[in-house]
């Protein structure tokens, strides 16, 4: 700071004084004020100068894109919804009954079937991003009960064992056991490692119009098959379902026509609930094959024909079958008229703190396989025969 000239200097005070000195008590509070201004001054231009290069504030999280609802035509009206969205690692939940979804809703996991007026919303959350718009659309679809909305006939007019159909199915693959301590090692179609062999398909569409699922022993001790799956690619909820299937028959061969639910992939077993249409083990006399359900603390099987049933045998063409109603799983043999096991969510008294998993809306997945061995049939012996196959004439959905 300056001193004051002599000429300005008061005539109490020494000319060689700082005038700042003699100031009165107002300009001293004054100058320190202005100081301080100066010495803060570099601190705000530092606090407000860098917020030009980033979001403006105030302008809060992002959002992810809005889900895009697709359809693909199923039959007799029926529509197959496929939901997606273009951010990345988000996660789509929806509704059918018009409410806004949340992540409460059934997540979605694979393209699924609708054959009723409904409206689908969905919306789509990512991690630490708020919730998308809602995405709607009306659907005003009218199909009397019983009708055919979907199924795969494995028709095949190529001349040649022909892909099972690679829109609808796909595998599990490996020799993990499987939860059963299964023996085979599954192979997906044209798979080449060890012990799988392309000349010599697992899984195939004859040219005579069937589904081949064959179990074979390349060597002492070691066997192939396939576990087809429509996880992914299709799914429903509700229906009746069936397959009409012949198995080879014999001990430690496993052939099943089943449903897992689509929430296996953040549930996993038994949360996501299955639904066993048909499985056969060996070859028992009389012979028989089982319809069960699975799910927490849920255990429930019968068998088809019972003890004083009729004579039956799996190494002839039967009709699997299975009605799913809200609440409700039934499964019949050859005619949904002739049903052999009922099983209700209202009637779990024998299954002490049984979930019913059935009807969370998520959806439920097909699975066809062949499995060797494992803690059920036990392990083939010398009698069993190989090449083993379980064949597929078709699988069909109708409308309850």
């Amino acid at each position: 700071m300056k001193s004051r000239t002599r000429e300005s200097a008061p005539s109490t005070f020494s000319a060689s004084r700082p005038a700042i000195l003699t100031a009165s008590p107002l300009t001293w509070l004054c100058c320190l004020t202005g100081l301080v201004i100066l010495l803060a001054a570099p601190a705000l231009v530092l606090a407000s100068g860098p917020v030009s290069r980033g979001a403006p504030r105030g302008a809060g999280t992002t959002r992810p894109a809005t889900p895009a609802i697709a359809t693909t035509a199923a039959q007799s009206g029926a529509q197959i919804v496929t939901l997606t969205d273009s951010t990345s690692g988000a996660t789509i939940y929806y509704t059918l009954d018009g409410t806004t979804p949340s992540a409460s809703s059934p997540q979605y996991f694979a393209p699924f079937l609708i054959d009723s007026t409904v409206t689908v919303k969905a919306i789509a959350l990512s991690s630490g991003d708020t919730a998308s718009a809602v995405a709607s659309q009306i659907f005003s679809i009218s199909i009397p009960s019983g009708t055919l909305v979907w199924s795969d006939e494995f028709s095949n007019s190529t001349g040649a064992n022909a892909r099972p159909n690679p829109q609808t199915w796909t595998y599990d693959t490996g020799n993990s056991g499987f939860g059963n301590r299964e023996l085979e090692t599954y192979c997906a179609w044209k798979s080449s490692a060890a012990p799988c062999n392309t000349s010599s398909p697992n899984a195939y569409v004859g040219t005579d119009g069937y589904l081949h699922i064959v179990a074979q022993q390349p060597s002492t001790g070691v066997y192939t098959s396939a576990r087809l799956k429509t996880q992914g690619l299709f799914s429903f909820t509700y229906g009746r379902i069936e397959a009409r299937m012949q198995f080879t028959e014999g001990q430690g061969l496993w052939p099943a026509f089943w449903l897992l639910g689509n929430s296996v992939a953040t549930l996993q077993w038994p949360a996501c609930g299955e639904q066993d249409i048909m499985e056969h083990i060996n070859a028992p006399s009389p012979d028989w094959v089982a319809g069960s359900i699975h799910g927490t603390s849920l255990n429930m099987t019968e068998h088809y024909p019972g003890s004083a049933g009729p004579g039956f045998s799996a190494s002839a063409w039967h009709t699997y079958g299975m009605i799913w109603t809200k609440g409700s799983i039934s499964y019949y043999i050859d005619s949904p008229s002739n049903i052999y096991a009922t099983y209700n969510s209202s009637n779990l008294s024998t299954q002490p703190g049984a979930v019913w998993p059935f009807d969370s809306g998520s959806g439920a997945f097909i699975l066809l396989n062949l499995a060797v061995g494992g803690n059920w049939p036990g392990s083939p012996n010398s009698a069993t025969p190989f090449p083993a196959q379980a064949l597929v004439d078709y699988v069909r959905l109708y409308t309850n």
